[in-house]
C-alpha cells in the first residue's frame, strides 16, 4: 500500500514537472511567431487525435459514446468551450504578452476564485480560515504587481490572463458536477470536450490569424505537448487521483508555480525581483490554505 502511494506521488510530481515545461514550450513557439490562438488549437487538436485510438480500442468507451443523449452532448460541448476554447486560448494569448511567472501567479489564484464561486454557485459556507487563505492570495498578487509603472504591463495580456483565470475556475466547478454523473467516464469527458473545444480554437484561430509558418521545431513542440504534456500527462494524473487525496494532489500541483518561475529563468531568461518572489510565496501559501480547508 505504501509503495502504491509512493508511486502515485512520484507520478503526480512528474505530471507537475511536465505541465510546468509546457509554459516554456509555449513561450518558444510564440517567440517563433506562431499565432497564439492557432497554436493552442493545434496543440489540443493534435492531443484529441492521439486520444482517438484509445477510445476506439475500448469497447466500454465506445458504448459510453453511443449512449450519450442530447443533454450529455450539450453539457460536454459547454465544458469544452469553457475549458479549452476560452481558458486555454486565453492562457496562450496572455503568455504572448506577459512573463511566464506573472501568468502563472494569476492562474494560481484559481482555487481562491473557485472558493468564492462555490459560495454563490453551490451555496458552500466559507470559513474564516478559507477567507484568510483568499486574503493571502490577494495580498501576494498586489505585492507582485504593485506599483504598476506606466507602460509596464500589456493590457491585452492582463485581460487574457483574467479571462483564463475566470474560465479555468468556472470549468473546475463544471467538471466537479459532470464527473459526479456515473454514466460518463473521465476519458469520454476529456475526449468529447477536448474535441469540440479544440475544433473551435482551430477554426477561430485559422480564420482570424491563420496558422503562421511552423518550422520542424515548432511541429516538434506541438507534437510533444500534445502527446506527452497533454494526452500522456492527463492520463497519468487521472490515474494518481485513484490513490492520492485532494490535499496531496493540490500540494503537488502547487509546485508548478515555482517550477514555472525556475524554468522561465533558466530557459527564457525571465528574472524575478525579491518583491515578486515574496508575492509568489504568499499566493502559494494562500492557495494551500484554501485547498486544504476545502477538503
Amino acid at each position: 500500500m505504501k509503495q502504491t502511494r509512493l508511486v502515485a506521488i512520484l507520478l503526480a510530481v512528474l505530471v507537475a514537472v511536465l505541465w510546468s515545461t509546457s509554459w516554456v514550450l509555449i513561450k518558444i513557439g510564440l517567440r517563433n511567431e506562431l499565432p497564439a490562438l492557432s497554436f493552442a488549437g493545434m496543440r489540443y487538436g493534435m492531443a484529441f487525435l492521439f486520444l482517438v485510438p484509445a477510445v476506439l480500442a475500448s469497447p466500454r468507451e465506445r458504448a459510453i459514446l453511443k449512449s450519450l443523449n442530447r443533454k450529455d452532448w450539450w453539457t460536454l460541448a459547454l465544458l469544452g468551450v469553457v475549458i479549452y476554447t476560452f481558458a486555454q486560448s486565453a492562457q496562450f494569448i496572455s503568455l504572448a504578452y506577459l512573463p511566464s511567472a506573472m501568468v502563472s501567479l494569476v492562474l494560481n489564484l484559481s482555487p481562491a476564485v473557485v472558493g468564492i464561486m462555490s459560495v454563490f454557485w453551490w451555496h458552500e459556507k466559507a470559513g474564516s480560515l478559507q477567507w484568510f487563505g483568499i486574503g493571502l492570495c490577494l495580498a501576494g498578487t498586489l505585492l507582485y504587481f504593485l506599483p504598476i509603472v506606466e507602460g509596464g504591463l500589456a493590457l491585452a495580456g492582463v485581460l487574457a490572463a483574467l479571462v483564463a483565470l475566470t474560465t479555468n475556475s468556472a470549468s473546475t466547478l463544471m467538471g466537479r458536477h459532470i464527473n459526479l454523473q456515473s454514466h460518463l467516464s473521465p476519458l469520454t469527458i476529456t475526449f468529447v470536450s477536448m474535441g469540440i473545444g479544440s475544433a473551435l480554437m482551430l477554426l477561430s484561430g485559422g480564420l482570424l490569424y491563420g496558422f503562421g509558418n511552423p518550422s520542424l521545431t515548432d511541429w516538434g513542440i506541438i507534437a510533444w505537448m500534445a502527446l506527452v504534456n497533454t494526452s500522456f500527462a492527463y492520463t497519468l494524473w487521472n490515474q494518481t487521483q485513484r490513490t492520492l487525496t485532494p490535499v496531496e494532489s493540490s500540494i503537488i500541483l502547487s509546485l508548478m508555480m515555482p517550477l514555472i518561475a525556475l524554468f522561465a529563468w533558466v530557459f527564457l531568461g525571465e528574472t524575478l525581483s525579491a518583491k515578486e518572489i515574496w508575492g509568489l510565496v504568499l499566493v502559494g501559501l494562500g492557495v494551500l490554505i484554501v485547498q486544504g480547508y476545502k477538503v
